[in-house]
């Protein structure tokens, strides 16, 4: 059994897509669909822009989600290779999750990047810039993560964020707090604890308005039974109900994101083969939580036709 997996953030680097824009006609359609949809040249940010602008949550979201899609397409339209044919499940890790289903065709391309470019504005403003911080707690299981953020809380919001992969959590919420819950990894043994790079505190409770603004979304767009069932992040089941995907979005916007649950999830109902589209993150992710598994991550044109000439 196959499941098909999709980045998030923190997977964008400039140049992403060009290449396989040169070499394809269907993942140049792919770019200038999201160009339109966002009313934004959002392809010639990725291909040439600054590392800067790309990396802004806005502009990095329906990027990753466009590389991604666009290295699907080229697959199913000139490697002529059906999704529904190859894939049990897909899933996808945080906006991820949106890439998953836009390859299961619950979302339409153009309908996933204006919801993604909402959810990346929605997450930026939900907290004034310093007020907020995530970071990463290296040789904790998610356990001890947890009882570390609880401790480090004192008041203010500190959670689990993201539950990657064994010994690897990262944790979210306001900046001291997380700033006290580094210290007191190190205390309890974390081979390393630090912030992290980035722009706001996600998957925490601090994000409500940003789910706020995406339950309004969602609530108006159309979202249709996926070809094959999507893993939750926030439940690391398979869901293929519409209503409950679409309540489930809303809830991953402050949950956490059970990454390694996912992907423990699919291997024991029998997936063995993982494929990443458009980055190689989830994948090595993959192999430090189920050994046995085999991850493959797509990204150039070559690796588009040797999945092809596999499958």
């Amino acid at each position: 059994m196959r499941a098909f997996i999709f980045p998030g953030q923190g997977s964008q680097s400039v140049g992403m897509g060009k290449a396989l824009s040169d070499a394809s006609a269907t993942a140049r359609e792919v770019f200038q669909e999201v160009d339109d949809a966002l009313n934004q040249h959002l392809f010639r940010l990725m291909s040439e822009g600054s590392e800067s602008d790309l990396t802004l949550t806005e502009n990095a979201q329906p990027a990753i989600m466009a590389n991604a899609i666009a290295t699907l397409r080229v697959l199913e339209k000139e490697g002529g290779v059906r999704l529904a044919d190859k894939a049990e499940f897909v899933a996808g890790h945080s906006l991820g999750e949106y890439s998953a289903l836009c390859a299961a065709e619950a979302i339409d391309l153009s309908t996933t990047a204006r919801l993604l470019k909402l959810r990346g504005q929605a997450m930026q403003a939900a907290v004034p810039v310093g007020e907020g911080a995530m970071a990463a707690l290296l040789g904790l299981d998610f356990d001890a993560a947890r009882e570390v953020a609880e401790e480090a809380a004192q008041g203010e919001v500190c959670a689990a964020a993201n539950d990657n992969a064994p010994g690897q959590v990262v944790v979210s919420g306001h900046k001291a707090a997380i700033e006290r819950a580094v210290e007191i990894a190190k205390g309890k043994g974390a081979k390393r604890a630090m912030l992290l790079p980035v722009s706001a505190p996600f998957h925490c409770a601090l994000m409500q308005p940003a789910a706020d603004a995406m339950a309004e979304a969602l609530a108006k767009a159309n979202l249709r039974a996926p070809l094959v069932p999507v893993y939750a992040n926030v439940t690391a089941a398979a869901v293929a109900d519409p209503d409950m995907i679409r309540a489930l979005l809303v809830q991953q916007v402050t949950g956490t994101v059970r990454w390694r649950e996912s992907i423990l999830a699919m291997a024991e109902a029998g997936v063995s083969h993982f494929v990443e589209f458009g980055g190689k993150v989830v994948g090595p992710m993959v192999k430090r939580i189920a050994p046995d598994a085999t991850p493959t991550s797509i990204v150039s044109m070559a690796d588009i036709e040797a999945l092809a000439a596999a499958l």
